[in-house]
């Protein structure tokens, strides 16, 4: 059988565009997923829910972003096989990362249930607030195998070469997590804890339902339950592809807050979260490519059509440059408008705006950050992604914070600036690295011909 989206042939564009318009509005959709929760707990709940769903919302979503990360190994060593021409080999790639992953969200369940308030400590979650917090996690702990299978559906299916069934997923999980929220919360009045009901409840039907849908569709492999074991061969290739990104997703989310802690003490906590908000917004169509282009270029490099991902990425770059564009002028001219989405506080707004001033500096550096990291995720060199993803983080975002807050009355610009300056070094890796892989491929040419 051939996969349900075979990228070695044909047009590139064309097929990356159609690939990467649903994985936006999968990741639009799933932005808008945390935003309904605090909507409707901020609207029928007290100011503590909001506080412990808020807290409690970030630690979970830290979790699934690590988990997603790993996952993307099935992605890029699914892609490769079908490439290939070893589709036979998908229901194994399949088979061990369920295994994998049932035994990791059964330790996972194990570890936030029993050590919730410990986590909800580090955190610094507030004491009027604490008790929801904890309520909040524990609740969604609980149901750690929904969010897995649910994310580990979304790999599998990138990795086919079919981006739409991750979007059904959520879009099935976004509409019951809303009436979930005004069930609970707004008729039953349960608080933070009808939001996490709600939340498990919305990936639990959204996993049941997609499993019926996949079992009534044509498979471009072989699957059955004899699959569903640990390879051993296949369990190594996994973690060398998705284990580096995952710990880089890690690193990289403590970094963030460490400057979260850096602003704190500079007293404009709510300025900057109000600002991380609209940034996620604003970097959905580049993060978009980014898991578009490891699919697309993981098939073309087991199919050893390298001429065919380089065009890929530079399509992927050009178009996510555009549209990089557009959310660059928005967030350096239009920043009042945008914070005031979320936002009442004049003060607020005003010093969001400034942060996002420097912010719409990233929104082009970031066409060709995350087109370069979904490439070379695609390449199978996940390892390069990692360090260079580790570098900017600590060896300049952090530091640039830090030093940038030491100086008397500075504006939420300047420390803005540090994600920009992390950026350019990123991006001065990736191009460093490409022309080096070049030349060595062009010598091992040379030496076989």
């Amino acid at each position: 059988m051939e996969s349900l989206h075979d990228f070695t042939k044909g047009k590139i564009l064309g097929p990356l565009l159609k690939f990467a318009y649903p994985v936006f509005l999968a990741l639009f959709l799933q932005a808008m997923y945390g935003a309904v929760d605090l909507l409707v707990v901020g609207k029928f709940a007290t100011t503590a829910d909001v506080s412990g769903v808020a807290t409690g919302s970030q630690i979970m979503q830290s979790l699934t972003f690590v988990l997603t990360s790993f996952s993307i190994g099935i992605t890029i060593l699914l892609g490769q096989k079908i490439g290939e021409g070893k589709s036979e080999l998908g229901g194994k790639v399949i088979g061990t990362g369920v295994a994998l992953f049932a035994i990791i969200a059964a330790v996972c369940t194990i570890v936030f249930v029993a050590f919730t308030p410990e986590i909800s400590a580090l955190m610094q979650a507030p004491e009027e607030a604490f008790s929801q917090t904890v309520s909040y996690v524990r609740i969604c702990s609980a149901g750690t195998i929904f969010i897995i299978a649910f994310n580990l559906l979304g790999s599998i299916f990138r990795g086919m070469g079919d981006s739409k069934m991750p979007l059904i997923t959520v879009a099935i999980a976004c509409v019951v997590n809303i009436f979930g929220d005004l069930l609970l919360v707004a008729v039953f009045k349960m608080g933070a804890d009808g939001a996490a009901y709600a939340t498990v409840l919305a990936q639990a039907v959204s996993v049941v339902l997609s499993l019926i849908i996949i079992s009534r569709r044509a498979m471009p492999f072989a699957f059955s339950r004899a699959d569903i074991r640990i390879d051993k061969d296949i369990a190594l290739q996994l973690f060398k592809l998705g284990a580096p990104v995952a710990l880089q997703e890690l690193l990289v989310s403590l970094s963030f807050l460490v400057i979260f802690a850096i602003v704190n003490s500079l007293g404009l906590t709510q300025s900057a979260g109000v600002a991380e908000k609209i940034c996620g917004f604003l970097m959905l169509v580049a993060s978009a490519y980014m898991q578009s282009l490891s699919a697309f270029v993981a098939q073309n490099i087991g199919a050893k059509r390298s001429d065919r991902a380089k065009l890929a990425l530079k399509y992927g770059i050009l178009t996510s440059l555009a549209a990089g564009a557009v959310m660059g002028y928005l967030s350096f001219f239009h920043g009042e408008a945008l914070a005031g989405i979320f936002s009442n506080d004049q003060e607020v707004i005003r010093m969001a705006s400034d942060y996002l001033k420097a912010y719409s500096i990233d929104c082009i550096l970031t066409a060709f950050l995350f087109c370069f990291c979904g490439y070379y995720s695609g390449c199978g060199r996940t390892t390069f992604t990692m360090v260079q993803g580790i570098a900017g983080a600590f060896l300049v975002r952090i530091p640039f914070s830090y030093f940038m807050s030491r100086i008397p009355g500075i504006s939420l610009f300047y420390i803005g600036l540090a994600t920009p300056a992390s950026t350019v070094i990123q991006i001065a890796l990736c191009l460093i690295y490409f022309v080096y892989t070049e030349k060595k491929v062009k010598k091992t040419e040379m030496a076989e011909a």
